[in-house]
């Protein structure tokens, strides 16, 4: 029996006769195993859609002081982080999807994976500063997303105009888009010329929406190691960087963003790719001193006028 016992062991833990044998016989007899309920819904695009934890909210009116972020990109724009978030504020940091708006916590509404975030930070981040009283994140990220799909014609562009005619019903006016995309395309090989391309017909797309908002360009083009979708090391200077690099200079709203490249390390990113706790702090703070910058200088630029 202890021979028969060790032979049933060793056959389980290597997989060879006579287990997968009789796992296939019983799964037969049996059926499948019944899948366990979730808190969690995906749509069929990946997106989160509802959590059974979270509970709609008033959503608060905007005002000179409410910040309104549309947040687009691919995973690390998503939930993708190893860090989770929740508003520190209540009610005045909240999660705007399909219509409705949820006080702001890990995984947000809108993106893909059910994992940590940096936007919730970000937004108790700028409550915290003074300068605001209330932050609408507003997140559309797809793990994975090439720019091509972000323009006219493809697939994410068509939800990006259904999210901003919910924003306009809601009503509120995106005050920033903040821009996390470009480490499958570096991967892919997409060119300067033609990244740029397609992100300018995304911009047209949100310009022909009613978003004047000004459109951050975050530097970002790194994500390691074949698990992930890349290549073993780095290069910095690649078609990619070349063109967020570049974007500013062509006006219409497009300014920099944070560079995620250079700012984050091998300890920030717990598989080479995606941002862990400490790299989310920094990515959020990041955005913070520089939406707070931009604010004071167009403030100071508003009374410069009057005076």
């Amino acid at each position: 029996m202890v021979a028969v016992y060790l032979f049933g062991g060793v056959s389980q833990r290597h997989n060879v006769f006579p287990w997968p044998q009789v796992s296939s016989l019983r799964a037969e007899l049996l059926g499948p195993k019944p899948r366990l309920d979730s808190r969690y819904t995906f749509a069929d695009d990946g997106r989160l859609t509802s959590d059974e934890t979270k509970i709609a909210t008033t959503c608060p009116k905007q005002s000179e002081r409410t910040a309104v972020l549309l947040v687009i990109g691919q995973s690390n724009a998503a939930n993708h982080g190893g860090q989770r978030y929740r508003s520190e504020h209540g009610a005045h940091v909240v999660n705007f999807f399909d219509g409705q708006c949820f006080v702001a916590a890990s995984p947000l509404l809108g993106s893909t994976d059910a994992r940590g975030e940096y936007w919730t930070q970000l937004g108790n981040l700028l409550i915290t500063s003074g300068k605001f009283g209330d932050v609408v994140i507003v997140p559309l990220a797809f793990s994975g997303s090439e720019v091509m799909r972000w323009a006219q014609g493809g697939d994410i562009n068509r939800l990006l105009v259904n999210t901003a005619k919910q924003l306009e019903l809601a009503p509120y006016q995106v005050t920033d888009v903040l821009w996390v995309q470009g480490e499958i395309d570096y991967v892919k090989g997409t060119s300067k010329d033609v990244y740029r391309k397609r992100f300018l017909s995304m911009v047209h797309t949100l310009r022909a929406e009613k978003i004047e908002a000004p459109v951050y360009v975050s530097i970002t083009s790194k994500c390691l190691e074949p698990t992930n979708g890349g290549f073993k090391v780095d290069t910095q200077d690649n078609s990619i960087v070349r063109a967020q690099l570049a974007m500013p200079a062509i006006g219409n709203g497009i300014r920099r963003g944070i560079n995620t490249d250079s700012l984050l390390d091998e300890v920030d990113r717990y598989d080479d790719c995606h941002m862990g706790g400490s790299g989310e702090r920094k990515v959020a703070e990041a955005w913070a001193d520089l939406l707070l910058a931009d604010q004071l200088s167009n403030s100071s630029g508003k009374l410069a006028k009057q005076l």
